[in-house]
Parts: structure tokens; sequence; C-alpha cells
């Protein structure tokens, strides 16, 4: 654990935090902490989507045929070219 998260263990740290946070935002602590509340509900939803996206993507089975859009599952036969490099041919000796 981070040891500033161990500061905040002690009661009393946490009513020295509370009374600077008085002094500095005053009346509009209610506002601060809302917007701050909202920003870190933000930050978890949009990891959260990440998370899904990604696990959608590795779970994800079908691929879209397209010619006719049809979805195809990967098992499936799939016509690819191979793709192949030329062949290196040394340049001619002088």
């Amino acid at each position: 654990m981070h040891p500033l998260f161990a500061l905040l263990d002690n009661p009393l740290m946490l009513l020295v935090l509370g009374a600077i946070a008085v002094m500095l935002f005053g009346e509009r602590l209610p506002e601060v902490a809302r917007s701050f509340g909202k920003g870190l509900m933000d930050i978890k939803s949009g990891i959260r989507g990440i998370q899904r996206e990604i696990e959608d993507a590795v779970t994800s089975t079908t691929t879209v045929d397209g010619a006719d859009g049809v979805a195809q599952p990967y098992g499936e036969a799939e016509e690819r070219e191979e793709a192949t490099a030329p062949k290196f041919e040394p340049p001619p000796s002088p």
C-alpha cells in the first residue's frame, strides 16, 4: 500500500484534511466534492467500457464476409491468398 494511504487511515489526519478543505473551498465544498465524484465515476465507466471492448474482441468468434455481409465462424475454411515475398537474387558480379 502507498504510504500516503496509510496516513489517511488515521482519524486525526482525516480531520486535518477536512479542515483544510473547508478553509480552501468554504461554501463551494459540496460543489467541488460533487464534481470530483462525477469525475471519478466518468473515469470508472470509461475503464469499464474499455475492458468490455477488450473482452468482446477476445471472445468474438465471428467475422463478416465482405461480399454479402453474412457472419461466418472463424473455424470454417476461409479462402485467403498467402503473402509471398519476392525471391532474393544477388546482383550480377562485374
